[in-house]
């Protein structure tokens, strides 16, 4: 720890232990000690498998086909086949044998081909199906069933192929299996202007490409960590009693009191009429301003910035909750940490404080980082190799150190104590900005992750709960390597007096929040929960240093392709 930290001056404590209450919560939150894997039910086609309740519904249908007309039946009788998990690449190399025990075995190959070598004897393809990393090596000779597809031109890089052969041994250092192909049928033939080949190019100009970036090692790696990432989320609230819940879209509210929402209107025309739209056709009242009654929605309504509000209503009744799903925001902001739309992961828990808030907070994160770490290895290491060197080590140990925890009082005396020149000035009362919070948890603490609590409620949205001093509220936010604040969170304005009172001072309108200020008269408890960007963690997590590559497809001012 950093001498510039007085012990005098500053109390710094670690996450764990806390109180006797959150320590119960946090007991909650655990861990898994084993490596946490995915098994599923074997297919068969035996009549015995399907389930009662399937084979009832089959029969009912098959007594309405005998029971109708003679003629139909031919038609109608005919069976809906069974579903079956495809073999893919990952399937054959992804044992730790690495594809050695099907040695011998036929199997079949479906993908896109990365790269062709013909050579004098014997042709070379890379086929990659996206399941994994790693191509399979397709080699074949020119007695091979299809060999006429490759000499005519018809495999090239970017077309989608199906082989059939061989599993064998590979002579080369890259793989240790081979496909010695038997058949190819090419299924779609690729335009020799296919614009990613095998040389590198700048992630500036996929994303000109956004729909056929993840053909790329990079964002198909991206792609499938970002899925590991959503189905650990679901999994550990799941596994700790949470209930998932939809927040809607479009909203009357605005959560956070910024002003920088997308409107959503009926009164400009839709699609093609748009363009030829004059402005003198939205209607107007007689004060000249915009009529909001003859709207849609009777009101002005916007894309929403949050589903927080929503969870709070349903946690009054279901206890834990949480949401995943797309948020928005209107900010003219061009930088490399910014998108307008965004998914946000909100958990929000009754009978709560933030002591319970921030114990939950530093077990999901450990609990997705663990995840990743075990079952996207092969990406893992594509990161650790090409993306930032020590990501790896950087992971393990946010998932392996206790996070420390300190007031924003303390943040703010250690950040003037540093013998650093920040770009932002730093005091009391400011937010504090990247460089801050990455100099806290990367110089001063050696890379692990760091709570700061109880920020000054000038800064923060109006449903913060207050501190007894009357200047801070119950705020945290949880500030991790490379990235700077993952999480923010807090203990929600359970009070209704204070609630109605700190939106009188922000002067946001308490009918757009009626609702939301039901749920104090009627039995409030305690409650909070947080907020995390889904593409910062994807960031943290792949080491990827432009938000607009952690979401397939980026939404920025400007930009609305694909």
């Amino acid at each position: 720890m950093a001498g510039a930290l007085s012990p005098a001056t500053t109390t710094l404590r670690l996450i764990k232990p806390f109180s006797a209450t959150a320590l119960r919560r946090l007991s909650l939150f655990h861990k898994p000690k084993t490596p946490l894997s995915i098994s599923l039910p074997p297919f068969s086609s035996t009549a015995a498998s399907v389930p009662q309740s399937r084979r009832a519904f089959c029969s009912v249908i098959s007594s309405a086909i005998t029971s109708g007309e003679a003629t139909k039946t031919e038609t109608l009788e005919k069976k809906v086949g069974e579903f079956r998990k495809k073999i893919k690449i990952v399937d054959i190399k992804g044992g730790p044998d690495e594809g050695l025990n099907l040695l011998g075995e036929t199997v079949v190959v479906r993908g896109w081909v990365r790269t062709l070598r013909v050579q004098r004897s014997v042709t070379f393809i890379e086929v990659n199906d996206g399941s994994c990393l790693s191509n399979m090596q397709c080699v074949m000779s020119s007695d091979a069933e299809g060999y006429d597809q490759v000499e005519s031109g018809l495999i090239s890089t970017g077309a989608s192929a199906w082989m059939q052969g061989t599993v064998v041994s590979s002579p080369g250092s890259k793989q240790k299996i081979e496909l010695k192909v038997e058949k190819l049928i090419t299924i779609g033939k690729s335009d020799p202007s296919f614009p990613i080949q095998k040389k590198r190019v700048s992630r500036e100009f996929l994303r000109t490409k956004a729909h056929l970036r993840p053909r790329t090692n990079t964002f198909g790696a991206v792609a499938r960590v970002r899925n590991a990432l959503a189905y650990a989320t679901h999994r550990f609230f799941q596994e700790n009693g949470f209930v998932w819940i939809s927040s809607p879209i479009v909203t009357a509210a605005d959560c956070e009191g910024a002003g920088e929402q997308f409107c959503v209107t009926t009164l400009v025309p839709t699609s093609g009429e748009a363009g030829d739209s004059p402005v003198n056709a939205i209607p107007k009242t007689e004060d000249g301003l915009i009529d909001w009654s003859q709207d849609f929605f009777g009101k002005p309504a916007f894309l929403t910035v949050s589903g927080q509000l929503n969870a709070e209503a349903y946690a009054t009744a279901l206890t834990d909750v949480y949401t995943f799903g797309p948020t928005f925001r209107a900010e003219n902001s061009n930088t490399s940490r910014h998108l307008a739309e965004f998914w946000m992961i909100e958990p929000e828990l009754s009978f709560a404080d933030l002591d319970d808030d921030m114990a939950c907070a530093a077990a999901y994160l450990q609990y997705v980082v663990e995840y990743v770490l075990e079952n996207c290895k092969e990406d893992m290491d594509f990161f650790n190799t090409w993306i930032e060197k020590g990501i790896i080590k950087r992971l393990s140990d946010v998932a392996e150190k206790n996070f420390v925890q300190l007031t924003y009082t303390d943040a703010v005396e250690l950040l003037l104590k540093a013998k650093k020149n920040f770009e932002f000035p730093v005091q009391w009362g400011c937010d504090l900005q990247s460089e801050h919070e990455r100099y806290i948890t990367e110089e001063e603490f050696g890379g692990c992750p760091v709570i700061i609590r109880d920020y000054p409620k000038e800064i923060k949205p109006f449903y913060m709960r207050q501190n007894d001093d009357g200047k801070t509220v119950a705020a945290m936010d949880m500030l991790v390597p490379r990235v700077g604040e993952l999480i923010g969170g807090s203990q929600r304005e359970e009070r209704l007096d204070y609630l109605e009172e700190r939106l009188d001072e922000l002067k946001l309108n308490k009918e757009s929040f009626w609702w939301y200020l039901d749920l104090r008269r009627y039995g409030s408890v305690p409650h909070a929960g947080f907020g995390l960007g889904f593409e910062r963690l994807v960031q943290f997590a792949t080491g990827i240093e432009n938000i607009r590559d952690a979401i397939p497809f980026p939404r920025t001012p400007g930009s609305a392709e694909f």
